[in-house]
C-alpha cells in the first residue's frame, strides 16, 4: 500500500473539488441522510474509514450530529491538514482523529469505540492487498451495522484513463464480481452504495422493509 505521501495528493487531488465526494460532499450526504431517515434509521456513532481531506466528513458530521464520531487518515500529509475544531458540528459531538491506517484500526482495540451506527469508506478499498481486505472485511461487520462504501471497479479505473486522462498508479484493479464476493458473506447490500451488517440483522431485523433490494 502507498505511503499516501504529498506526491499522491499533489497527483491525485491536482483538482478536488470536481472529484466525487468532494465536490459534491452534500450531495452524497443529502442522499444517506434521506434514505435512512425513511426507514427510521438512528445514527448516533459513526466512524470514517480514511477521512483524506475531511470534505465527506465534515459534511456527515454536519448533518447527522453524533453523540460520538472517530475517523482514521493514514496519511500524516492529509492528516495534518484537517483541523479537529473544524470538522466538529457541535461540542456535544465526541471527536476522535487518529492517525493509521485500516487495518491497524481493525487491529487494535479502543475500549468503547468498537461499535459504530454508520462507517464511512470512500476510496479506501482498492489500495488495500487482498490479503488485507480478507481481514478487514469481517471485522468491519463486527463494528459497523451500516457502511457507505464507495471502490472502483477495474472498469472505472480504466474509464478514468480514457475519459479524463488520469490514471491511479497505486490502485488495485478488482472487477465488481471480486469485491462483491469478498463483501457478501459479512455485508448486505440494501441500496446504491450501502450497505448491511450480517453481524447485526437479517431479513428478520432489518429496519429496511424492502426486502425486493436485498442481495
Amino acid at each position: 500500500m502507498t505511503n499516501f505521501d504529498k506526491s499522491y495528493w499533489d497527483k491525485n487531488y491536482s483538482d478536488p473539488m470536481s472529484m466525487d465526494g468532494i465536490g459534491n460532499a452534500k450531495d452524497h450526504v443529502r442522499y444517506l441522510h434521506a434514505f435512512l431517515e425513511v426507514e427510521h434509521v438512528d445514527v448516533s456513532s459513526m466512524v470514517d474509514l480514511g477521512f483524506g481531506y475531511g470534505h465527506l466528513f465534515r459534511e456527515m458530521l454536519k448533518t447527522f450530529k453524533p453523540f460520538m464520531a472517530r475517523g482514521i487518515e493514514p496519511s500524516t500529509y492529509a492528516f495534518n491538514k484537517v483541523k479537529l475544531d473544524k470538522l466538529r458540528p457541535v461540542e456535544s459531538t465526541d471527536l476522535k482523529l487518529y492517525q493509521e491506517d485500516l487495518l491497524t484500526w481493525c487491529r487494535t482495540q479502543r475500549k468503547k469505540e468498537n461499535e459504530f451506527d454508520l462507517g464511512i469508506c470512500t476510496s479506501v478499498f482498492q489500495y488495500m492487498k487482498d490479503k488485507d481486505l480478507k481481514e478487514i472485511i469481517p471485522i468491519l461487520s463486527k463494528r459497523i451495522k451500516y457502511l457507505y462504501l464507495t471502490v472502483p471497479t477495474n472498469l472505472e479505473l480504466n474509464r478514468q484513463v480514457s475519459d479524463l486522462d488520469f490514471k491511479d498508479e497505486y490502485a488495485i484493479h478488482r472487477t465488481r464480481e471480486q469485491y462483491q464476493k469478498l463483501l457478501k458473506p459479512y455485508f448486505t447490500f440494501v441500496s446504491g452504495r450501502v450497505l448491511e451488517s450480517k453481524h447485526f440483522f437479517n431479513e428478520e431485523t432489518t429496519a429496511f422493509t424492502d426486502l425486493l433490494y436485498r442481495f
